[in-house]
């Protein structure tokens, strides 16, 4: 045994030192959550008890309680009871031992039940010491990300077994131990050094000990600043949120979570294993369900409720199905949303992406069919691909399914084609299905045709959860208010398009004119081909089927005009359409319109100019914002949204920003985002900045003048008229 097996055991007794560091340092950090958490969710629970009449007691306990004397003293509100305790109770006349019993039994058993149900919501226009902790708290598991949940998984195996092996090895330490040890003694510890040496081998070729050394960086490490945390939370709610849900123990209804599969289903979905090796982005719990549904599953229809994340589902399946060895995958999606895939692809994941689009896309066929990664494409291009071997593609996606509902058009038979060669399937749509069985069928056709077979009216009829259940084997659908028990507050999603070839064509003119006004609504002037209207119609039929309503904003008065027209000839014919409400509006007929967007009980779009709409209207009945175009000044996109987003919001607020990718857009975006975001996110929560927006933005010619510059540049053009012009 001599030095090899000392130098084993000492190996070991460093790895093991370093995991257990790792997962010490993560349960000091989850600590440091919890304390900052405790304070605040008691006092919203406070408020909640001080607002539940005393006589809810008397439900309780069944009406044993006689409160009347109770209510006469001042004791009005089951927190009052609770505050009071039972001595001043007890001075209460007429009020025995007996009755302070039941009725603070009673009490407790309401703050329980409070206490597990409210949720804790953060409001970022106004940070106070105590959920700055929290943020603060929770930026530091955020930032780790899943390495560190992947890292402490790990390192808990690792200690786990170690611990044992280096009790059992510990003669073996020493020069001594092995000669006054006995014969049974000195076995067993040759037997845990071979052991430990196997398993640190394993994980050093599996990169662990840097794992946990940097894992143990990231988790000591604090944020700069309350406020660099702060910007931090307002572009990452959705994650905050997910790990204070996690870490406070408030979970969804289960049943609600897990689409209200039947329990040999779900019980098979809860025991597949899900590999987050290839991912970069941590899941919510029902995330990971729909992730591990459509692997145990294999052939199966996503239709959660926009805003839940089925992209980051679909891209878990992807990293899972590529950690097992699957080399290549197919995503299939309307032009409109073709460079979102392939952002978030590259942001959520370590997969390779390769763009099936436009003239050389044959070209890019082979070269994926030659190296692999996950191609993504559109319904059209995909009718003119060679259909695949068996076996040969790993996963087809398909996004916004309802696409290819119609069974007779070529689209669908080209899906149903690839679906049938592919032995997995993910189709996604946020469309609920429930009500349109015909329409449901021949997409579950594609998927099983037994299930399609068996799928009749009468399943529809006798509610969601009763179709869900006909229809479990192929579809998981979950709602926002079954799920999301602390409620993103705000989600926003930069949606990129492509021009067509129509939208470039009228770009290069106002390029080449040196109009910078005319580059920034180019994509809106030819409305018969435009990839931005064509998106922005999608939002608004989406949200409108899932019984939302949208407010849509422009700096242009003529691109609300053609949105106007687009909409209420397409995606929301039927929907009630208000405004544009404009600078020229009266400022009490802009409240009426607004008023009578809020009335209707139902779907409904309501058009606004930026700067006439944004400021002083509160349009909370909207929970889908969609901004036509980047605004120069940052500011005045925040104020539009604040518009929305704000008290009285009862649904978390989604904003979609509309851009182009590789024009004045993406300049803008870039441009802006150079400014020292930290100065921004500080002044924009100051009373100054809110009244003028002006003290912390660039100046719009400068602006201006630089974009037109650039853009003329990199289209091979002489300087055209001047770049304020339009």
């Amino acid at each position: 045994m001599g030095r090899d097996g000392r130098e084993t055991v000492a190996r070991g007794v460093r790895l093991r030192g370093a995991a257990q560091a790792v997962v010490d340092d993560h349960a000091r950090a989850v600590e440091a959550v919890r304390a900052a958490l405790g304070p605040i969710h008691d006092a919203v629970a406070g408020r909640e008890l001080d607002a539940i009449p005393v006589a809810r007691l008397q439900d309780v306990t069944e009406g044993r309680l006689r409160l009347g004397s109770i209510e006469k003293s001042g004791f009005r509100t089951v927190g009052a009871v609770l505050e009071a305790g039972p001595y001043r109770l007890r001075q209460i006349p007429g009020v025995g031992q007996r009755t302070v019993d039941q009725m603070l039994a009673a009490a407790r058993r309401i703050s329980d039940a409070v206490h597990e149900t409210v949720a804790v919501t953060i409001d970022v226009d106004r940070p106070e010491p105590g959920t700055t902790a929290l943020v603060t708290a929770l930026q530091v598991l955020v930032e780790a990300g899943p390495d560190a949940r992947r890292a402490v998984g790990r390192a808990t195996a690792l200690t786990e077994r170690l611990g044992p092996l280096l009790l059992d090895a510990k003669p073996a330490a020493g020069r001594l131990g092995m000669l006054l040890a006995g014969q049974d003694r000195r076995a067993r510890a040759l037997a845990a050094v071979t052991d430990i040496r196997s398993l640190v081998d394993e994980a050093e070729r599996a990169g662990l000990p840097e794992l946990f050394a940097q894992t143990s960086v990231d988790l000591l490490r604090g944020p700069s600043s309350d406020v660099a945390a702060w910007v931090d939370f307002e572009l990452r709610s959705a994650e905050y949120y997910g790990v204070l849900a996690e870490i406070s123990g408030r979970r969804p209804d289960a049943a609600a979570a897990e689409g209200f599969l039947p329990e040999e289903i779900a019980e098979r979905v809860r025991t597949q294993q899900l590999d987050d090796s290839h991912r970069r982005v941590s899941l919510r719990g029902y995330q990971a369900f729909g992730a591990r549904f459509a692997l145990a599953q294999r052939k199966v229809m996503l239709g959660d409720e926009m805003g839940l994340g089925k992209t980051i589902q679909a891209i878990a399946v992807l990293a899972h199905l590529a950690a097992e060895g699957q080399t290549h995958f197919m995503v299939v999606c309307p032009a409109s949303v073709l460079v979102n895939w392939t952002r978030e692809i590259e942001a959520r994941s370590a997969l390779v992406v390769r763009v099936l689009h436009g003239p050389d896309r044959h070209h890019a066929f082979a070269d994926w069919k030659g190296r692999g990664g996950v191609a993504v494409t559109t319904f059209e291009a995909l009718r003119g691909f060679p259909e695949p071997g068996g076996g040969e593609v790993g996963l087809l996606v398909v996004d916004e399914a309802h696409s290819v509902k119609n069974p007779k058009a070529q689209r669908s038979r080209a899906v149903a084609l690839w679906t049938g060669r592919c032995e997995r399937a993910l189709f996604m749509t946020g469309t609920p299905m429930e009500n349109r069985v015909v329409e449901f069928r021949s997409l579950v056709r594609m998927l099983d045709a037994e299930v399609a077979d068996s799928l009749g009216e009468r399943n529809a009829l006798l509610g969601s959860v009763a179709f869900r259940k006909a229809v479990a084997p192929v579809y998981l659908r979950r709602n926002q208010d079954d799920v999301l028990t602390e409620l993103p507050s705000l989600q926003q999603t930069d949606e990129w398009e492509e021009l067509s070839a129509s939208d470039e064509e009228a770009y290069r003119e106002a390029v080449r004119a040196g109009n910078f006004m005319a580059m920034r609504r180019a994509a809106y002037m030819r409305p018969e081909g435009s990839a931005k209207l064509d998106r922005l119609g999608e939002i608004v039929r989406e949200a409108g089927e899932n019984g939302l309503k949208t407010v849509v904003f422009s700096n242009f008065k003529d691109v609300l005009g053609v949105v106007r027209e687009a909409l209420a000839a397409g995606p929301a014919a039927g929907t009630p359409l208000f405004g544009p409400l404009t600078g020229s509006v009266a400022p009490a007929r802009r409240q009426r319109i607004v008023d009578d967007f809020a009335a209707v009980p139902g779907p409904a779009v309501l058009l606004g100019q930026i700067q006439a709409a944004g400021v002083g209207l509160n349009m909370q009945a909207a929970s889908v914002v969609v901004l036509c175009e980047p605004q120069i000044k940052p500011t005045v996109e925040h104020q539009a949204v604040a518009r929305a987003h704000r008290m009285g919001q009862v649904r978390p607020v989604r904003v979609h920003r509309l851009l182009a990718t590789g024009g004045v857009d993406e300049r803008m975006v870039r441009i802006l985002a150079e400014k020292t975001r930290l100065f921004d996110a500080y002044a924009r929560r100051s009373a100054v900045a809110e009244a003028t927006p002006d003290a912390v933005d660039v100046s719009d010619a400068d602006l201006a003048r630089r974009i037109v510059e650039e853009e003329q540049a990199r289209l091979g053009m002489t300087g055209g008229e001047s770049a304020a012009s339009g």
